[in-house]
């Protein structure tokens, strides 16, 4: 597929549009309160808890550290984790892809206690617990 004049000025009007909300000038791993700090081009840091990242949970500080930005500042890369984060995403919030982030999600839906939870699990354990899988074919 080639790439015309046009695809690319169009591509570039994109990313200056997507700069103007905010993009990245630096970014760093504070070890005293183990955080990433990144600074934007607004005057607006933003800080977050590795663990909540995907990719940099569980990573070493010194992996962590190693923070390379993109040419146009809205990429974050962790080259000793081979992970990424899109800097327009982590504005809204959002720290993985969307796949990461619902995994999150089912995950601590899936450890949230109500009575009415607990109740369905006794409930469940007194029919003899979860049904067994079936081979389909």
């Amino acid at each position: 597929m080639a790439i015309t004049e046009r695809s690319l000025e169009r591509a570039e009007g994109r990313m200056r549009a997507r700069q103007h909300g905010g993009h990245a000038v630096s970014a760093r791993y504070d070890r005293r309160s183990a955080r990433i700090i990144v600074s934007l081009n607004t005057g607006v840091e933003v800080t977050f808890p590795p663990r909540l990242a995907e990719g940099l949970a569980g990573a070493t500080p010194a992996d962590l550290a190693q923070i390379e930005i993109s040419p146009a500042g809205l990429g974050l890369h962790w080259p000793r984790l081979d992970a990424d984060l899109y800097v327009p995403a982590l504005l809204q919030g959002a720290l993985g892809s969307k796949g990461w982030m619902a995994r999150q999600l089912g995950a601590a839906g899936g450890r949230a206690r109500s009575k009415a939870k607990v109740a369905a699990s006794r409930e469940n354990g007194r029919r003899g617990g979860r049904p067994r899988k079936t081979a389909r074919g």
